[in-house]
């Protein structure tokens, strides 16, 4: 394949929905690439695919049928050089000691089993490419622990684990695989998911000068997969100046 290949320009985003996903999405198709945006919201998706030229394709890729019929689509359509791996989350902020069993479960069902299923099954196609790239969105909860993040951190602490052994499985195929680990940033879900409340999302962000959004870091996502092949950002910490780590975070007001 050639550099300029518009099967090196075709990507899968997951999470495409809303936040980093959505503003991936976006970031790809204002370069000119083809782009299958997925999540389980049609509605949202199919506003999304009408706005940006996306095509829009609901599944849930914790189900294994979701995506056996996502894999189908994809190659129907000519397949992809690049996948593009976003969807996942947190949810609550419990100590250890009181842990939710259920949170935990989801957590690691979305960030880890999802991005594997998913990966697994579009790897033959990634491999046949011969400039094929995975990119995988993390967090600074994979590179830190802190307190009320020990489901989030093992969570994302193992999608780090397995986005390094993915690297090192497949270089002889040369595949590419990026990992971007965010800071802080401001969407409209995130932390809002993870509290289950308006007003403690909300404190988050409070004081906090210009926290990073999600085209921030689609931005980073976009140039990291856009680079020629050879390139390997192997992993990009990005947070808001006013998060020195995850432990340091200035407030203002």
């Amino acid at each position: 394949m050639t550099e300029d290949s518009q099967y090196n320009k075709a990507a899968l985003v997951t999470g495409a929905s809303s936040g980093i996903g959505e503003a991936t999405v976006r970031a790809l198709r204002a370069e000119g690439w083809t782009v299958f945006a997925v999540a389980r919201r049609a509605d949202r998706l199919e506003a999304l695919a009408a706005e940006t030229g996306a095509t829009a394709i609901p599944a849930d890729i914790t189900e294994d049928d979701d995506v056996s019929r996502l894999l189908d689509t994809v190659t129907a359509a000519g397949g992809i050089g690049t996948l593009v791996n976003i969807a996942g989350g947190a949810r609550g902020a419990d100590r250890l000691g009181d842990a939710d069993t259920d949170d935990w479960e989801w957590m690691y069902r979305v960030n880890v089993l999802g991005t594997m299923k998913l990966t697994r099954a579009f790897l033959p196609m990634l491999r046949a490419n011969g400039e094929g790239t995975v990119l995988n969105l993390t967090s600074t909860a994979a590179i830190a622990a802190y307190e009320g993040g020990a489901g989030y951190n093992a969570a994302k602490f193992a999608q780090h684990a397995m986005t390094n052994a993915l690297r090192l499985e497949e270089v002889e195929n040369n595949l590419r695989v990026i990992e971007v680990a965010p800071g802080l940033v401001q969407t409209e879900e995130f932390a809002l998911n993870r509290l289950g409340d308006a007003q403690a999302a909300d404190k988050v962000y409070e004081g906090v000068e210009k926290p990073l959004t999600a085209g921030d870091v689609a931005d980073v996502v976009r140039y990291a997969v856009s680079v020629p092949h050879h390139v390997n950002l192997d992993e990009i910490v990005i947070r808001p100046v006013a998060q020195a780590a995850n432990h340091k975070l200035i407030r203002k007001g």
